[in-house]
């Protein structure tokens, strides 16, 4: 748990007070106040007494240093270019400062900013007049920092006019950036609020982070999801392997399984487990995983849309079936299938308990046996949520 001393610190944060950066609304109260106000709230979503055994004490996290992943958008110039958010105008706030990141990435931010300034990546300026061709390649950096230290860096850019300056200065970056160990163009060609495109070029040898957690490595690929703060996605996969462990399920269904976090982590000798995820990307990742680890029992992961009717048949065999979704949650269409299933045991990992609340309103064949919130998320009200069910009607 959280020492005290922590507990009652309020971070320190030079863009909030500014007003430049309002992304940590809840920035101003001390983080043991934000984590017990936001384990109150889930906590009451799920219907369970603030005394009620079955919820569990809260994982917390570290206040600051903790984001593993920057998404930082690019704007003003050349010379001068700024990562990190706009403002109401369409300008550049450049949060390279940011006290939320681990220390691998806010080391690498000012380096490629200078790779920006010397590859002449032109910030792409989202309120000029001009047309969409004229103003600007670079979108955003994205950096993802792994356990150990290494970096995964994706350049978003509107086309791929400047890919050559991109490659003629990789080996001055990997001089500069030593941690770095996948490099990506992301080519998003779209005027619109969207972070990504669906190409993506591959500059490295490596085309994955290797994401050490204890005994299990997950391949993190450039466009894989992965939670933003390992250390307690750490806590997250130990705690659902631990009441998994309890249960001892023969057969375990992993739906929105990603690159195989859960699916991995339950794999144990006479045990079968089946991960779903729609990307197929991810679905390698996972594969590549599973052989790296050479684990007990039957693993394997299928490409698909966890909600189709063809997996069905998974869902009605298994004796755990976990989920994962995205905020939307599961929807009436997994959750009535859920229901009417004879599914024993399920696992809900939520990363939005209201969304949660809804599903386990359709899912009223099932009791809570136990929940606990781990907090991915200090500064903002945002909480995940790791919640056993137990079939009962």
């Amino acid at each position: 748990m959280l020492a005290s001393s922590t507990a009652l610190e309020v971070l320190d944060c030079a863009y909030f007070a500014a007003g430049e950066c309002r992304s940590c609304s809840w920035l101003g109260d001390p983080y043991g106040a934000q984590l017990a106000r936001k384990d109150d709230d889930a906590r009451a979503r799920l219907g369970l007494d603030v005394d009620d055994p079955r919820w569990l004490a809260p994982v917390p996290s570290a206040p600051a240093g903790f984001r593993t992943k920057a998404k930082m958008v690019a704007a003003g110039t050349v010379e001068h270019p700024t990562l990190g958010i706009l403002d109401e105008t369409g300008g550049g706030v450049d949060l390279r400062g940011c006290a939320l990141h681990v220390a691998p990435i806010a080391d690498a931010l000012p380096v490629l900013a200078e790779l920006v300034r010397r590859a002449g990546l032109t910030p792409y300026d989202v309120a000029s007049p001009l047309p969409v061709a004229q103003r600007g390649e670079l979108k955003h950096v994205l950096v993802t920092s792994s356990p150990d230290g290494e970096l995964l860096v994706r350049l978003v850019l509107r086309s791929t006019a400047l890919q050559a300056r991109v490659v003629k200065h990789l080996p001055w970056l990997r001089e500069a950036l030593p941690a770095l160990r996948v490099l990506t163009i992301n080519v998003q060609p779209e005027h619109r609020a969207v972070l990504e495109g669906e190409r993506e070029i591959v500059l490295t040898e490596g085309d994955s982070l290797p994401m050490r957690l204890g005994d299990i490595t997950l391949h993190l690929g450039p466009r894989s999801f992965f939670q933003t703060n390992t250390e307690v996605a750490r806590a997250l996969y130990a705690e659902a392997r631990s009441w998994t462990t309890d249960l001892a399920p023969a057969r375990v269904l992993d739906l929105y399984c990603g690159v195989g976090g859960f699916a991995l982590h339950l794999a144990a000798p006479g045990r079968s487990v089946v991960g779903v995820e729609v990307s197929e990307d991810a679905v390698g990742f996972a594969r590549r995983a599973a052989t790296d680890a050479s684990l007990p029992g039957e693993l394997r992961f299928v490409a698909g849309d966890a909600t189709a009717p063809e997996h069905a048949d998974l869902v009605d065999e298994a004796d755990l079936v976990v989920v994962n979704p995205p905020r939307r949650g599961l929807g009436d269409v997994l959750a009535q299938r859920l229901e009417a299933s004879g599914v024993p045991h399920v696992l809900y990992s939520s990363c939005n308990p209201v969304t949660l609340a809804r599903d386990l309103g359709t899912m009223g064949s099932y009791e809570i046996v136990r929940a606990r919130l781990l907090d991915m998320f200090p500064q903002t009200p945002h909480a995940e949520v790791l919640v056993q069910l137990r079939r009962v009607g």
